[in-house]
């Protein structure tokens, strides 16, 4: 399946304006920090971010520190943001809340 198209500017705004808990670089990607209360329970985040980003085959770049997931996102093969990246964080934002 091929990627949905780039996001205009304005697009990438109007779809930031509903998202919490993310900040958009250069828009050119989507980046979260999460905080947890120890490295075990950020690893148990980060597998399932993983296990999200297998089941819809769009992969954030992770970042795993004690007490901290950094999550990177957008979708590679455009080079930019797409709808994709932010269906990807509403899920993530979906998965914190639990």
């Amino acid at each position: 399946m091929m990627p949905p198209e780039l996001l205009s500017t304005e697009m990438i705004q109007k779809r930031a304006s509903n998202l919490e808990n993310w900040i958009i670089k250069d828009d050119h990607h989507l980046e979260s920090h999460f905080k947890f209360p120890d490295f075990a329970s950020a690893m148990s985040f980060a597998v399932q971010v993983g296990n999200i980003a297998e089941k819809i085959n769009h992969h954030p770049e992770i970042t795993i520190a004690p007490g901290m997931v950094k999550l990177t996102i957008y979708t590679h093969d455009r080079g930019g943001l797409t709808d994709w990246d932010f269906d990807f964080a509403e899920k993530v934002n979906d998965l914190k809340k639990k």
